[in-house]
């Protein structure tokens, strides 16, 4: 199957889906920073954080903060994670137009990431929408575990479809489909994808590709030949998911970018810029990143930024 697409957007969800996992505490002004550089790199939606409750996720709590302080580019979509309607009033509260809601194609997934069933999640979401969309904000879903579990293994294509199906019909004006675990492959990506698109045009799929398994370009290759342009990758490949055992390695942002340069495919970022905004968060993280573009950068004798740099 030949790629026809020239142009694919980029979600950058570092800042949120990559320091989330994190042990060490990434200071405010660091984010606000990293965020910064990444906009000025050229990405047009940054997810900027999330109004979870700080008990569990003490790597957002300064949200609100880093939202507030963002030097706010007209042209850059920062949405944030909102579990509840207390999410929502907290987001709404600083001033936030783009809001994320998230649930999983997998039972025993959800019920472990988020304490409740595929069908609880909906029934309270429904309202956080509702409300959502009264002030003008714009929604987006996620969808995990589409392409395996890591407690009950295989997720049936058509459960994923249902969920997906489901976000939209809800108003998310698009929906991740996830890798959660980097269990997918290319030929796995194609079925699921095919059945998505049976019902759901591809200008409201997008896909959330982990790296764990070193098969997220190979997965995304297979999306972009079913018509897929919108993907979402993490800087410096920073970042998994605390809730699912194995899923280190988001697929670096730079990864992705440069492979699609050299695919003709434009994405708008400049690789330059966005190896700098990386660069802006690594000294605080107690292990490198793993991006391989990033690494070799290093190698190369690219300087990597002190943690006191603030890039624009």
């Amino acid at each position: 199957m030949k790629i026809t697409l020239d142009h694919v957007d980029v979600v950058e969800v570092g800042p949120r889906d990559g320091l989330q996992n994190e042990k060490v505490t990434i200071p405010t002004e660091a984010k606000i920073d990293y965020i910064t550089a990444l906009a000025d790199a050229g990405l047009r939606t940054i997810e900027a954080g999330a109004f979870v409750s700080p008990k569990w996720v003490p790597q957002m709590a300064d949200t609100a903060e880093v939202y507030r302080n963002i030097p706010k580019d007209p042209g850059v979509d920062y949405p944030v994670l909102v579990p509840n309607l207390k999410g929502l009033e907290r987001a709404s509260d600083a001033g936030v137009t783009s809001i994320a809601i998230f649930t999983a194609a997998s039972e025993t997934f959800n019920k472990r990431n988020i304490n409740m069933s595929i069908d609880e999640s909906f029934e309270k979401y429904a309202p956080v929408v509702q409300r959502a969309r009264g002030e003008g904000m714009r929604v987006r879903g996620y969808v995990s575990t589409a392409f395996g579990c890591p407690y009950e293994g295989d997720v049936a294509p058509e459960k994923v479809l249902e969920v997906c199906a489901r976000l939209l019909d809800l108003g998310c004006y698009e929906v991740s489909v996830g890798d959660t675990i980097g269990v997918g492959t290319p030929v796995q990506v194609q079925s699921v994808t095919g059945i998505l698109l049976q019902v759901i045009p591809p200008s409201k799929l997008a896909m959330h590709f982990h790296d764990t398994r070193g098969t997220a370009l190979a997965n995304t290759l297979a999306a972009l030949e079913m018509g897929i342009a919108t993907f979402d990758a993490s800087s410096g490949g920073l970042g998994g998911c605390p809730y699912a055992p194995g899923a280190s390695g988001n697929m670096a942002t730079e990864d992705l970018v440069y492979m699609l340069e050299k695919m003709g495919i434009d994405t708008a970022v400049d690789l330059k810029l966005l190896v700098a905004a990386s660069q802006i968060i690594a000294p605080y993280l107690d292990h490198p990143l793993p991006g391989r573009y990033l690494q070799s950068c290093t190698k190369a004798g690219a300087p990597v930024a002190p943690a006191s740099t603030t890039v624009h």
